[in-house]
């Protein structure tokens, strides 16, 4: 049996080939510092276009804290940002990136349960859903009533650790 493929022949240095192999070494995309940066100016963004009427007012751009991507167990979770609201209330920011949509907003509000033993997270739509939102969560000061329905905290027993978010 005869080997189809070409001999592999040695290439000059200054060749296209060259030049592109030393591109792709060259480009390892942003380090963890430009994701955080990244991701808490995505959340200063969003917030100030889709929410400006509500959260734009008492969410700066400072008050964001940006995390990189984190890559784990065959999956990837976004660089991703935080804003502490108070109380034990705080927002999560991250993109979900596909190949179909390009990079599309979350916005997750994340408040403690009523019962003390966890957080419920409720991804925010729109503005109007939010403000909806929190005037639920205004007779029990901003924390999540418990239920046994779906959202209930009752499976969140402690702070995951990271390598279970990775999961």
């Amino acid at each position: 049996m005869t080997s189809t493929l070409p001999r592999t022949l040695p290439f000059a240095s200054d060749s296209p080939l060259a030049v592109l192999l030393a591109i792709a070494s060259d480009v390892t995309g942003p380090d963890d510092d430009e994701q955080r940066e990244d991701a808490a100016t995505a959340a200063a963004h969003h917030v100030y276009y889709a929410y400006a009427s509500t959260l734009a007012r008492v969410v700066d751009a400072v008050d964001w804290h940006g995390y990189p991507a984190v890559t784990g167990d065959n999956r990837r979770h976004e660089p991703s940002a935080v804003a502490w609201l108070d109380g034990g209330a705080w927002l999560h920011h991250t993109q979900r990136i596909t190949e179909q949509d390009g990079a599309t907003d979350v916005l997750t509000l994340i408040v403690p349960c009523t019962c003390g033993r966890g957080y419920v997270g409720v991804t925010l739509d729109t503005e109007d859903a939010m403000v909806e939102i929190l005037t639920d969560l205004a007779p029990t000061q901003g924390r999540s009533p418990l239920t046994n329905g779906p959202v209930d905290c009752a499976s969140i027993r402690a702070v995951p650790t990271l390598r279970q978010l990775c999961r």
